[in-house]
């Protein structure tokens, strides 16, 4: 049986998107590895061993392209409001609320937020699926 480990993904500036999920989403970091070249971040929350993954590659300068493929993270909160309030102060953009309702009943209460990079990350309030 696989057990997922972690999701990557590459930022530019470390200090700003390590204290975005960290001021964001409550994310510690787990593991620091400094190569000549690169360094990875491992960040994780106090629920689960899930990791997210930053990788800084020390030559860049310039933001990457994150192509036109929509993928994104997501993250289960208690009380979406709180979440989103918590984002706008810690200097986000978070988008509004949606109560997706396709055929009537809500499927999922969720906004979505970008990071530094600009990487989506969906907001869910816990239940149904997501409890």
């Amino acid at each position: 049986m696989a057990k997922l480990a972690h999701s990557m993904i590459r930022v530019l500036d470390e200090a700003a998107s390590v204290k975005f999920y960290e001021d964001v989403f409550g994310l510690r970091i787990a593991d620091r590895l400094d190569f000549d070249s690169f360094t990875l971040i491992y960040l994780r929350d106090a629920a689960g061993d899930f990791e997210l993954e930053l990788t800084v590659n020390k030559d860049r300068d310039t933001p990457y392209d994150l192509g036109d493929g929509y993928g994104h993270l997501a993250f289960v909160v208690e009380d979406l409001e709180a979440a989103r309030d918590t984002a706008i102060e810690a200097g986000a953009a978070p988008r509004d609320i949606v109560d997706f309702r396709p055929a009537g009943e809500t499927v999922a209460k969720f906004f979505f937020v970008a990071d530094p990079d600009g990487y989506q990350i969906e907001v869910i309030e816990k239940g149904g699926r997501f409890a």
